[in-house]
C-alpha cells in the first residue's frame, strides 16, 4: 500500500536522510587503496550510531553487513568483508539509516584512487540517469516518467539497466510501495501525488543488462562482469519538483 506521509513523517525522513547523507560523507574520506570493506561498514555503522540512529539494513531480511558495499562487476548487496580496495575500483556504498522509526536510503559510488576514462564515464552517465529520473518525480507524473528517463539516459550510453532491481517507497520501512523501476513507458504506471516518499535508485552496467546472484543468496554480480556503478536519494514528491532528503 503507498502512502502519502504527513509534514511531521516527513521531517523525521528528513533526519534519517541528512544521517544518511553525513555517512556519506564521512565513509568518502575512508575509500582509499589499501583498505577492507569489512573496516568502511564498522565505520558506516559506528558513525550512524553516534547521530541517534540505527543502521538500516543491519539484519534486514538477515543481511549481515550494516551497509551494504559493491566493487566493480558487483551491482548490489556485496556483503563487508576483508576484500581490500585497490587503486582502479569502483566501489558502490548503499547506507540506510532508521531515526526514530523512520529511514533515509542512498547509495553512491566512489573510485577509488584514479580510475578509467570508461569508469569515470559509466559514474557519470549513472549519476545523470538519477537526477533525470529525479526531473519526473513530481505530482502527477507517473512512476514511469521516473522509469523512463533513467531507462533512456542510460541506454544512450550503450549501458545495460538490469531490471530486477529497482527503487522503492520509504518510510516506516525501508523497502515500502511503490516499486520504481529503472526501465519503463512514460504515461505509465502508478500516478505520483505530494507527500509520497520514494527511493530513486538507478543501477547500470556498462556491458548487458543481465545478472546472476553468488551463493551467498545476496551478492549480484553483472553476468559479462563489466562494471557497475549505482546512486540514489531518497525524495519526498513536491508539487512542481521533488525534495531530496539524503543530501547536505
Amino acid at each position: 500500500m503507498v502512502t502519502i506521509k504527513s509534514e511531521d513523517e516527513i521531517k523525521l525522513l528528513r533526519i534519517a536522510g541528512r544521517i544518511v547523507a553525513m555517512t556519506h560523507e564521512e565513509v568518502k574520506r575512508h575509500i582509499a587503496p589499501g583498505i577492507t570493506t569489512k573496516e568502511l561498514d564498522r565505520i558506516c555503522e559506528q558513525f550512524i550510531l553516534k547521530q541517534g540512529a540505527t543502521p538500516s539494513f543491519k539484519g534486514l531480511y538477515g543481511f549481515p553487513g550494516s551497509v551494504c558495499i559493491s566493487i566493480n562487476d558487483t551491482l548490489v548487496h556485496g556483503i563487508p568483508d576483508n576484500t581490500v580496495l585497490k587503486e582502479g575500483d569502483l566501489v558502490t556504498v548503499d547506507i540506510g539509516a532508521c531515526y526514530q522509526g523512520y529511514h533515509g536510503d542512498s547509495a553512491w559510488t566512489y573510485a577509488v584512487g584514479e580510475v578509467s576514462e570508461e569508469a569515470k564515464q559509466l559514474m557519470k552517465v549513472t549519476e545523470e540517469s538519477l537526477y533525470k529520473g529525479l526531473e519526473q518525480a513530481i505530482e502527477n507524473n507517473r512512476v514511469g516518467d521516473i522509469s523512463n528517463a533513467i531507462q533512456r539516459h542510460a541506454e544512450s550510453f550503450g549501458y545495460g539497466v538490469p531490471e530486477d532491481y529497482t527503487g522503492h517507497g520509504v518510510g516506516r520501512e525501508v523497502h515500502e510501495d511503490p516499486i520504481v523501476p529503472n526501465f519503463g513507458k512514460p504515461g505509465k504506471g502508478l500516478r505520483l501525488k505530494e507527500g509520497m516518499v520514494i527511493a530513486v535508485e538507478p543501477m547500470v552496467q556498462m556491458g548487458t543488462k543481465y545478472t546472476y546472484t553468488l551463493s551467498d543468496g545476496w551478492t549480484v554480480k553483472s553476468r559479462d562482469h563489466s562494471l557497475s556503478a549505482h546512486y540514489e536519494h531518497t525524495v519526498v514528491i513536491r508539487k512542481n519538483c521533488c525534495e531530496i532528503l539524503t543530501k547536505l
